[in-house]
């Protein structure tokens, strides 16, 4: 078997551009590229008929993730609670999750204010505009 290696996190978007602008103004990810994917190979490849596809990918201190806005879009999917199986988040590091709590803006919606685990880490789960869960922790 080939040896796999991490390429990044995707996230499906339905305004590229409103959430580059959350990832990077409110999360402070930086953008490394923009581009565009279409054809055959790639509808067949996505199982999308005629699908298209505008991507970014930005940068979270090493992990990739990758947002992308397709044509056509689909249903939107529910948003789920942490313990239904097939949901997914994306898990960002800080330093200080008061300060950065603090400075979230008043529209970024959260599922509570920072929390102690019992394992002495503070997770704080907020939403990003199309409803994908975002946990920020600190160690």
């Amino acid at each position: 078997m080939q040896d796999l290696a991490a390429h990044h996190v995707g996230l499906t978007v339905s305004d590229l551009d409103r959430a580059i602008a959350f990832y990077r103004d409110t999360l402070g990810l930086e953008v490394l590229s923009r581009f565009s994917v279409g054809g055959e190979a790639f509808a067949t490849g996505v199982g999308v008929a005629g699908a298209s596809a505008d991507f970014a990918h930005l940068d979270a201190d090493g992990a990739r993730v990758e947002l992308v806005e397709y044509e056509p879009e689909s249903d939107r999917h529910p948003e789920g609670r942490l313990n239904k199986p097939g949901v997914t988040h994306l898990g960002l590091e800080v330093d200080d999750l008061d300060a950065f709590y603090a400075d979230l803006p008043d529209d970024v919606p959260t599922i509570s204010e920072p929390q102690t685990t019992e394992s002495g880490t503070r997770i704080c789960f907020l939403r990003d505009p199309d409803g994908h869960l975002v946990e920020v922790l600190e160690l």
